[in-house]
Parts: C-alpha cells; structure tokens; sequence
C-alpha cells in the first residue's frame, strides 16, 4: 500500500490544478469579473514525509483555495530565472560590473583609434612590399611626442629672455630652468630612439652626440655650476666655454632637423640647421653682440614651434619611409644574400 500512497497524493494535485484552469476558463467564457460567493474549496495533500520515513499515513494539511491557484501556476506556468545578487565575497557589484565594462571600451576605442591611425594599404618597397602596422603608429606617435616635448621645453625656458625683469613668470622660469632643459633632452633622446634613418652608422652618430651632451651637461652643473650656487643655463650664459661639453646635445638636434628638412623639403626645418649652430658659434666666439644672439633665438623658438607643430599633420607613413629597408637590415647576412639573389632572378624573368 505505500507503494501507491504517492501516486494517489500526486494524482489529487493535478486533479485539482485541472479543476482551477477548468474553473477559470469558463469564468472568463461567460464575460463576468464577479464570481459568487462560494466557500474556499479545500486541497487535501500532505505534507512531505520526513527524510527516512516514508509511512503513507500521515496527517492531511487543509489549504485554502488561492494556495491551491499558485500550485497550480507553479505546475502550469514555466519557471523564471531571477537575477543573481552580487556576492559580497567577489567584492563585484553593478558599479564595479560597470567601471569594468567602460574600461574594456575604453581599451577597444584606443585600439580602434590605432587601426584607423595605420594605413592598410600595401606599399612596394625596394625589397618587397610592406604596410604601416599598430606598432609602427606607435612608435610615429612616440617619435612626434618627443619632438613636441623638446620644442615646448626649449621655448619655456627661452621665453624667460623677452620678458621683463621683475615680472613673477620670470622668476618662476628661472628657477625651474634645468628641469626644462632637462625634459627638453629627455624627449630629444626618445625621438632618436625611434627616428627612421636608412642609414644606421648616422643614426648611432647623432645618438652618441646625444649622449655626450648629456654627460657634459650633467658634467658641467656639478663641477661649475653647483658650486657656484647656480642653473646649468645660467651657468652656460656666463661661461660659454661651457658649450664644448654642452653642444653636442644641440648637435644631435640640428642633425635631427637637418634629416627632416632634407626627407621632407621643410623651410622650416632647413633654417633651423642654421639658426642653431650660428647662434651657438656666436655665443661661443664672443663675436655675436646680444641684440644678433636674442633676435636669433626669437627666429629659433618660432620656426621650432612649427615644426613641432606640422609634424601631426604628416602622414604616418611619412616618418616610417622604406619599411622593407629596415626589415631588410634586420635580417641576418645570409638572408640578406638570399633575398638579393631572389629580387634579381625576379628582375630578369
């Protein structure tokens, strides 16, 4: 017999669940909202038997009708998935749900504004052809950067000459002077790192010229102008001796300008490779009065603020020039010969 006491139980609830949906279906058949009042009709069913006993005749629990309506439904009507809470052990709520999906699209849109950067188009170069890649934007954009933080740099700390004594900005500049020239050097540096120059032993050139200079500035400020109390400038204004050791830095930077003026026919970048070392010789010589030496540092921060400037207005491909060049420099000799041999069989046929 307790063999059938459960199918008997589950027989009666659906039974009853038939009875409701018979009963709801022909209320609303015949258009009535109000329904006379009736007794609640009661669903006999009983409780779960305790786990390990499994005796059928257990005490009958009355419910009223409306319990037996949302048995009914729970039977009837397909199960909804409710939301989870966030869990405090994760430590992830909808805020952080959220700073976290912005800073994924903020990811994709600085990806996505690299793609647009780099031109897909495939370009034939002297050792076969190449396209501008994501890293070659980069190192563009890198490249540029470095040039506008030397420019800015040169022109804070060489404003200081046109303004008028007593004004606060002058006392301010001067204070903060070696920290310009020094970011000055810095995004110098970074842009020699990743100019592209066909020719490496030039490149190696203006970046031992780099170097030299920083060692002789950093040379010079503690052997001359700490003593002295005084900027790394200031002391190169009063001692111009010191430009033997300082210059170099000056020279990498007109081989830089030099190199752009020459790729790209820009005036501005050709007038600067004689602005720079004529204003340095003059102050070097003694032969350069300080109306020639101010009126050419006038026409240096101008022109180098526009070529700082018009260097975002290039195209990228501009500063990569040959990419197959620079691949085919990479490679080792003996590939370096089997290309060569491959690119001239290609010609003859």
């Amino acid at each position: 017999m307790s063999l059938h006491a459960p199918r008997t139980r589950g027989c009666k609830l659906i039974d009853g669940a038939q009875r409701l949906v018979a009963v709801g279906c022909a209320r609303l058949h015949a258009g009535t909202r109000s329904a006379p009042s009736v007794q609640p009709e009661v669903v006999r069913v009983r409780d779960p038997p305790p786990e390990g006993n499994h005796h059928p005749n257990l005490p009958l629990k009355k419910y009223p009708k409306r319990v037996g309506d949302a048995m009914a439904a729970a039977v009837l009507l397909p199960p909804r998935l409710a939301p989870l809470r966030p869990h405090h052990t994760l430590g992830i709520t909808s805020t952080s749900l959220r700073h976290i999906t912005l800073a994924s699209l903020g990811c994709r849109a600085a990806a996505s504004r690299l793609r647009a950067l780099a031109d897909r188009n495939v370009y034939s170069g002297v050792y076969g052809p190449w396209t501008v890649e994501d890293s070659d934007v980069r190192e563009v954009l890198l490249y540029r950067s470095g040039l506008v933080t030397a420019a800015a740099s040169f022109v804070a700390a060489s404003s200081a000459a046109f303004i008028p004594e007593g004004n606060a900005a002058v006392d301010a500049i001067r204070q903060s002077v070696d920290l310009f020239y020094a970011t000055g050097a810095a995004g110098l540096g970074l842009s020699l790192v990743l100019i592209h120059i066909y020719v490496t032993p030039i490149k190696r050139f203006l970046q031992a010229l780099w170097v030299v200079g920083v060692v002789g500035s950093v040379g010079t400020y503690l052997a001359g102008a700490q003593p002295l109390d005084e900027s790394l400038v200031q002391y190169v204004l009063e001692h111009p001796a010191a430009l033997w050791f300082v210059g170099p830095t000056f020279a990498a930077l007109t081989g830089l300008v030099f190199k752009e003026g020459l790729c790209y026919g820009k005036l501005e970048a050709g007038i600067l490779t004689f602005v720079i070392p004529g204003l340095l010789l003059g102050h070097l010589s003694g032969l350069m009065d300080n109306g020639t030496k101010a009126g050419l540092l006038g026409v240096w921060m101008l022109l180098f603020t526009v070529f700082a400037a018009r260097k975002f207005q290039q195209p990228i491909k501009d500063d990569i020039g040959d990419k197959s060049v620079f691949m085919f420099n990479a490679l080792p000799e003996e590939e370096k010969k089997a290309l060569i041999q491959k690119l001239e069989t290609q010609k003859v046929e």
